[in-house]
């Protein structure tokens, strides 16, 4: 079975989605419902829902939709990763809020979406080390030219667990696997970064990428983290730009041709049974 750890959905009827009007490919009702119906087919067994970069003033009710949608019968949703505003003298606030939900599983601020001085402040950092000890993790998503500023949060906080969203997002469509490549090697050599298996395809030539172009990215990822470090996730509807969901996870069974059944439920599920606790 398999673990799905980066779902968004998109509901532009209920929340606001500034980004959308620059992604027109995107700017549709992306749904449960919709999601859902392939997910099952596929042997997807648990979800965890990725914040969409909402209006900042959307943030708690994107969790509180996501859960409400949690209480159907069925549902593969088991929490979410929320949105949060480090840079912010609130966060305190809403961290504590947070910290009484247990369907909150750790936070991501997309880094390439702000300027590099917004991590480099001193508030943003002193916000993120307040997740030690609470057991919450933080998504990275970033370009690779931001690698320092990834590396200077992680070295911050050694004891919370940081996840590198799709394989530190390499421009496989412009060929920048040498550029990527350090960055990956550097990350990977902290022992509190995990990786996510996610959404590359869309990172390629969207028509006409193939499997050995995803392949020298995957493996050089999996090399550098080993599978003890990975977790799975589809980027969904994203993934839907190079594909689909069916594809994606075909893709992956595909590039893991050879590997062992331990090392292939450790991707898919285990590690992410263990980090967020999921039953």
């Amino acid at each position: 079975m398999i673990i799905d750890t980066h779902l968004h959905l998109i509901y532009r009827n209920r929340l606001t989605y500034p980004w959308l009007r620059d992604e027109p490919q995107l700017d549709a009702d992306f749904t449960w419902e919709t999601y859902s119906r392939e997910a099952r087919r596929l042997g997807i067994s648990s979800v965890l829902h990725m914040e969409v970069d909402v209006a900042p003033g959307d943030i708690a009710a994107e969790t509180d939709m996501v859960q409400a949608l949690s209480h159907s019968a069925g549902s593969l949703l088991r929490g979410v990763i929320a949105s949060c505003r480090p840079e912010e003298a609130g966060f305190a606030a809403y961290l504590e809020t947070q910290l009484g939900n247990p369907f909150v599983k750790g936070f991501r601020r997309v880094l390439h979406v702000v300027p590099d001085d917004v991590s480099e402040g001193a508030l943003f950092r002193e916000n993120v080390k307040r997740l030690s000890g609470t057991g919450l993790t933080f998504d990275l998503c970033m370009f690779p030219h931001q690698v320092d500023k990834a590396k200077a949060l992680i070295d911050l906080a050694p004891d919370v667990t940081f996840i590198l969203d799709h394989c530190g997002v390499p421009d496989i469509k412009g060929h920048g696997y040498e550029s990527w490549k350090a960055g990956i090697t550097e990350i990977a050599q902290r022992d509190n970064v995990r990786v996510k298996i996610s959404g590359i395809p869309a990172y390629g030539d969207r028509e006409t990428w193939t499997l050995e172009d995803l392949k020298p990215y995957f493996d050089h990822t999996i090399g550098a983290f080993g599978f003890d470090r990975a977790i799975w996730g589809s980027d969904w509807p994203v993934c839907t730009l190079g594909g689909g969901l069916s594809t994606w996870v075909a893709t992956t069974q595909a590039l893991l041709h050879g590997c062992t059944v331990e090392e292939k439920e450790k991707l898919f599920a285990a590690n992410a049974k263990q980090l967020w606790r999921l039953g």
